[in-house]
């Protein structure tokens, strides 16, 4: 049964984010939505519930039929307010009053704990309030769930959660959701659409099978074209040749037959389309100095200890070697993010350093934090780079049209820039620092694919020697070499992370 069609939908923001983009919607659908970062996503969803009107093209709706579109952050009239009235708030008044029951419902689902539903909105993590907003939407059971990047601050048992719990709803309820996370969108959608500036084509598959379809269909439109091209450059070659014979000899027919070789040569260009490029947010490269030295950190059985200094679990003997590149499992709050702070200071400042911990002297670390707080909001990437590297004015200009920032951008404040700008950014910083080690946390959090494939080709390419931690399970396992699990107050080394993903449902 079809609930939404959309016909030749564009949206011209300046460019072109879509054009004669067609869709429809059937009950049971999980359409998984895949785009560059800046490029429709999120402009496609505000176009499916009303809130924006599209440049082009029309979207009809069955009669009655109620969208819910889950909000990516709490609006601040809710952050004093807490979990369960926000959810409550989201009733119709005569619904609130008669029919509290379904907010317990929805928690109940979603396996809010008791203590966590009284608190104010403000107190949440990142991924409680991302439920919340979900709590909220889901609490009037809409016909149709929109999603708009759902697990950004979710770690790796609440995305697990998200997933059973989408893929528990009513069959018949079709879910629109646009991720960059490649394993959610697998574990979740039955279709999958690109969406591009000329066509968004669009497979009954998953996002990883429908990749290889697109893959090879991209393939094959290039084929197509150079072949072409090819035939109209041989049609202009012949014409040219019989022209001059025509010219030489005086033949009317010839000069007609050049004419017809020439109108079958222009109308094959004209016919002629290039293959999809992606046009791309910002080149991420990085650097590796190298070093000699094999061990690059020696764990003598350190203690992780949370910051009044209650022990989190003992790291055993460890070495980190060149070439390792070491992900760090483990549930929230097992010390993941505390084991990077501490390796973080023994390698810069190697003087503060416990025992327990010690960096050969010839490391230079490349870190990069989650939160990306080594980037200052106020400064602007222009400003940082020229500070921090000396490259000049020119190159650091350069660099950073390398890694996708207009002119416009590199004077703006880094707190103006979007998630994906200042990821891009940190990368750029990254580089210029010339490492031999990288610690990274999180550090796909605000990549698009394209920029996580990027990332995975990079560290792989230069053999990069690193220790990450991360909740995206595709990247993991491109990455990893060797697997680190914090379990029972011990690092224990693992053959690979898949007992560890089964173990919190992924």
């Amino acid at each position: 049964m079809t609930l939404i069609n959309i016909r030749n939908l564009g949206v011209t923001l300046g460019n072109p984010l879509f054009s004669k983009l067609n869709l429809v919607v059937n009950a049971g659908d999980r359409i998984g939505l895949v785009a560059a970062n800046g490029r429709g996503k999120s402009t496609l969803l505000a176009c499916i519930t009303g809130a924006l009107e599209p440049s082009d093209g029309e979207i009809t709706k069955a009669r009655g039929l109620t969208v819910g579109h889950v909000a990516q952050n709490v609006p601040p009239a809710l952050f004093d307010t807490p979990f369960y009235d926000a959810v409550l708030q989201a009733l119709p008044a005569d619904q609130a009053e008669s029919e509290s029951w379904r907010v317990d419902v929805v928690l109940e689902s979603l396996d809010v704990p008791e203590a966590m539903r009284g608190r104010p909105m403000k107190q949440l993590s990142g991924g409680w309030q991302r439920l919340a907003m979900l709590a909220r939407t889901w609490v009037s059971e809409p016909d149709v769930l929109l999603l708009d990047e759902p697990t950004n601050h979710l770690d790796l048992e609440k995305i697990a959660q998200l997933e059973g719990w989408l893929n528990a709803l009513p069959r018949d309820v079709p879910v629109i959701l646009s991720s960059h996370d490649r394993a959610f969108l697998d574990a979740t959608t039955n279709r999958t659409l690109f969406l591009r500036p000329e066509q968004s084509p669009v497979f009954a598959l998953p996002y990883t099978r429908a990749r290889a379809a697109l893959d090879e269909a991209d393939a094959s439109e290039a084929r197509r074209y150079e072949r072409d091209m090819k035939v109209a450059e041989q049609l202009r070659k012949q014409a040219a040749k019989l022209n001059n014979i025509g010219i030489n000899s005086g033949s009317d027919l010839l000069v007609v037959k050049t004419k017809q070789l020439k109108q079958r040569a222009e109308k094959l260009e004209d016919a002629a389309k290039p293959a999809h490029l992606e046009r791309s947010a910002g080149a991420i490269r990085l650097a590796n100095r190298g070093t000699h030295a094999k061990v690059l950190v020696t764990l003598e059985d350190a203690a992780v200890t949370t910051p009044d200094g209650t022990l989190l679990f003992k790291t055993g003997r460890q070495f980190i070697c060149q070439g390792d590149r070491i992900v760090l499992l483990g549930l929230n709050g097992a010390g993941k993010s505390r084991l990077v702070s501490m390796l973080k200071q023994a390698i810069e400042r190697p003087e503060t350093a416990r025992d327990s911990i010690k960096a050969t002297p010839s490391l230079v670390l490349g870190y990069g934090d989650q939160a990306l707080a080594d980037l200052a909001d106020t400064d602007t990437p222009i400003g940082t780079i020229i500070r921090r590297f000396d490259v000049g004015d020119q190159r650091a200009r350069g660099l950073l049209a390398g890694a996708g920032m207009t002119i416009d951008m590199q004077a703006k404040q880094i707190g103006q820039l979007s998630g994906g700008q200042k990821a891009r950014l940190g990368m750029l910083v990254l580089r210029l620092t010339e490492p031999n080690f990288y610690l990274l946390d999180e550090p796909t959090n605000h990549l698009d694919i394209e920029g996580q494939e990027a990332l995975e080709s990079e560290l792989m390419a230069h053999e990069a020697s690193c220790l990450l931690v991360s909740h995206d399970r595709s990247f993991v396992r491109a990455v990893g070499n060797r697997f680190w699990l914090i379990e029972r107050k011990r690092l224990l080394e693992v053959e690979s992370p898949e007992g560890f993903f089964a173990s919190v449902g992924g």
